[in-house]
């Protein structure tokens, strides 16, 4: 890390990089000019990119001014916080405000005293190593935080995934269920739910196994996640074999259209089933349920309505889509 001297005097160069070496500063670079300082911190001058630590810097100079030269310095990012001392025979008040607002952080006169120039390069440094290792610490800090935050993300996600499936767990559906519905209910938009379930999957785990069962399971939410389009429209596992569909902005024919792609869909899969009593492969049964503004609107009403239709599909005979109708509700 270098000490950057500009000064369009000579005698004045030498006199303090004299200064600087015999305190064991020896990394001193002594430039004639504003224009050598910028060739040097822009990485075009010989040495090629240069870390600097501090900057003592004439006031007047030819061209381009001490002032107008720290000024320039300073728009750039890289120096920003790297002290510059005005070196100047100076004593005029304006000359010395208008340094310190151009990013000046100290100042000391001419003629030079050893001692005085020793001692305020050695508070700049500690000043310019003190903020470097803040900033580094606050870098660290926040690079802590961001990693927190992505953990508990990750971890809130965890809390609303199924385990096995990877889609949402009845905890997220609820909550989901809840929100749509006071959505539904506020902008008065039909909010629509199924309700489905594997058929036979007791039977199912009986003829091939748990973990067989459980590859199912997944092929079946795999499949849910596949068919639906929006955004919007989340599946979750509800519990066991049962699964559920939110639809929100969704009225009955739309719904009704969605859980026969779904059944369809699933049974496409075409996984074995050889031990159903109504297919060789794994088929759903599913129920529909819509509530329109006006009618029943708690997340318990669609959820009971639902599981009437799911029942109905089941005890005419599985493999199907029924639809529950809400009752009215008299507003006036």
């Amino acid at each position: 890390m270098a000490i950057v001297i500009v000064d369009d005097t000579i005698f004045s160069l030498k006199v303090i990089e004299a200064f600087l070496m015999s305190a064991g500063y020896l990394d001193v670079i002594t430039l004639k000019s504003a224009r050598e300082l910028y060739q040097l911190v822009d990485g075009y001058s010989e040495r090629g990119i240069v870390k600097i630590d501090l900057i003592l810097m004439d006031i007047v100079m030819p061209e381009v001014d001490g002032i107008e030269a720290c000024r320039n310095v300073k728009k750039r990012e890289w120096l920003v916080d790297v002290p510059v001392i005005m070196v100047t025979a100076t004593t005029e008040k304006d000359d010395l405000q208008m340094a310190f607002a151009a990013g000046a952080m100290d100042f000391i006169k001419k003629p030079l005293d050893k001692m005085e120039l020793l001692a305020r390069v050695r508070s700049a440094l500690r000043l310019k190593h003190e903020t470097y290792r803040r900033k580094a610490r606050e870098t660290e800090l926040l690079e802590v935080t961001h990693q927190l935050q992505a953990a508990n993300e990750m971890l809130q996600n965890l809390s609303y995934l199924d385990g096995l499936t990877g889609i949402a767990n009845r905890r997220h559906f609820d909550q989901g269920l809840l929100q749509e519905s006071r959505r539904a209910k506020r902008e008065g938009s039909p909010l629509s739910l199924i309700m489905l379930d594997i058929d036979y999957f007791k039977a199912f785990n009986d003829t091939y196994g748990h973990l067989q069962g459980d590859d199912c399971l997944k092929t079946v939410a795999s499949t849910l996640k596949q068919t639906l389009k929006r955004p919007g429209d989340f599946p979750a596992r509800y519990g066991g074999e049962e699964f559920a569909v939110v639809l929100p902005n969704t009225n009955d024919v739309g719904a009704a259209i969605i859980a026969e792609e779904l059944r369809a869909s699933i049974e496409r899969a075409g996984i074995p089933h050889i031990n159903s009593p109504s297919e060789d492969h794994v088929t759903v049964s599913l129920g529909v349920v819509t509530r329109f503004p006006g009618q029943a609107d708690t997340p318990d009403d669609l959820i009971l309505a639902a599981d009437r239709a799911l029942y109905s599909s089941k005890h005419e005979g599985r493999n199907r889509v029924s639809v529950e109708r809400l009752p009215k509700i008299d507003e006036t």
